[in-house]
């Protein structure tokens, strides 16, 4: 996608690297964030750009295991990934992508991470079987819950209002949290582990996928399941819910995504769209997915190595980026420029800028 890009590590060096070649420019020291408008400008191959990443590709290194989540912060200046080496990475998304603090306390892998929707705090889960919540700006540990007897496979805050959290664990609960309280202020008790959560738009529901193959609607308030969503043939690694509320996406181990209608009184089947093309493996990661910002595009991890973006609407696929040299565990679109960050097993983080 570009002749050279940076790659920032935490030894406080950038080096730029030939695209072709793979061989290495130059190091310098690590400098400030500030820049210009790159977006709108055009390369010496006469390539217009379109976002203000420094490069049209930028690959971030410096984790010293697995990536398996990454998330943009609300307001896009920022970076958080998580992975094996129990570790939470900050970035600046622009300018060198320097790496700018390293959140350490968990026990063991971190298997996903968010913001919370001010951007102050980020929550995180981990195979040590808690889940954290930390000051974005000091990266000072605010809170350990350690309620659960397993994994926590997945952590998601809710969209607005009070500083709430959904879990979702191998013990086979989904936990409500509140970040001013002690304790859980609800437990959700299914059969089966549970491998990924989520909000509804209105925070009184939450959607939880598992190894039963279904997505689960709950009802907070009876803590009961109020729907249950049956299609995929495999394990549900990921769900997202859409900008507007109105649709629940999910990836799954039978190597479909889905699209399901989650307003009140849609038709009994829920499903409504079916994307194919991303690949699950025998390494039986939790490959995530997401939405971008307007609700038009899809993206989900894939273990064939590949970036892929899908159309909403006509669920063809716009994108099949490379680079990543080891399965891709999640994706995430920038909030406000067309830029996507990906993870992958291959240590590394890379930031693409898309065409259109």
């Amino acid at each position: 996608m570009s002749e050279k890009r940076a790659h920032s590590d935490v030894d406080g060096l950038v080096e730029e690297v030939d695209e072709r070649s793979g061989s290495a420019l130059a190091k310098r020291a690590k400098t400030d964030n500030s820049q210009g408008m790159i977006a709108g400008s055009i390369t010496k191959d006469g390539i217009k750009r379109t976002s203000n990443l420094k490069a049209p590709t930028m690959r971030l290194a410096g984790h010293a295991g697995e990536v398996y989540s990454i998330r943009f912060s609300p307001d896009g200046k920022c970076i958080a990934s998580a992975g094996f080496d129990k570790s939470i990475f900050l970035w600046q998304t622009f300018g060198d992508c320097l790496n700018y603090n390293v959140l350490t306390g968990h026990q063991n892998g971190v298997l996903e991470v968010h913001w919370l929707p001010g951007g102050e705090q980020l929550v995180s889960c981990s195979a040590d079987k808690t889940v954290r919540a930390w000051d974005a700006s000091t990266g000072v540990q605010v809170k350990k819950s350690k309620e659960h007897g397993s994994v926590v496979n997945s952590v998601c805050p809710m969209h607005r209002g009070n500083p709430l959290i959904i879990t979702a664990s191998d013990d086979s609960t989904s936990r409500l949290l509140d970040l001013r309280a002690r304790k859980s202020v609800v437990t959700l008790t299914d059969k089966y582990p549970l491998t990924c959560a989520a909000f509804s738009e209105a925070g009184d529901q939450v959607y939880t996928g598992g190894v039963d193959n279904t997505i689960k609607v709950w009802d907070l308030r009876k803590a009961s399941v109020f729907m249950t969503c049956k299609g995929h043939s495999d394990t549900v690694t990921g769900i997202a819910l859409s900008p507007d509320g109105n649709h629940l996406l999910s990836n799954s181990m039978d190597n479909t995504m889905r699209v399901w209608d989650m307003r009140p009184y849609a038709p009994a089947n829920r499903c409504v769209k079916i994307i194919t093309g991303h690949m699950h493996s025998f390494e039986k990661l939790l490959l995530r997915c997401s939405w971008s910002k307007d609700g038009t595009k899809i993206t989900a991890g894939s273990a064939d190595r590949m970036v892929y973006v899908w159309d909403v609407h006509s669920c063809k696929m716009m994108y099949k980026l490379p680079g990543h040299t080891g399965s891709v565990n999640d994706v995430a679109f920038h909030p406000t420029e067309p830029i996507i960050g990906s993870a992958s097993s291959d240590r590394t983080i890379f930031l693409g800028e898309l065409m259109n």
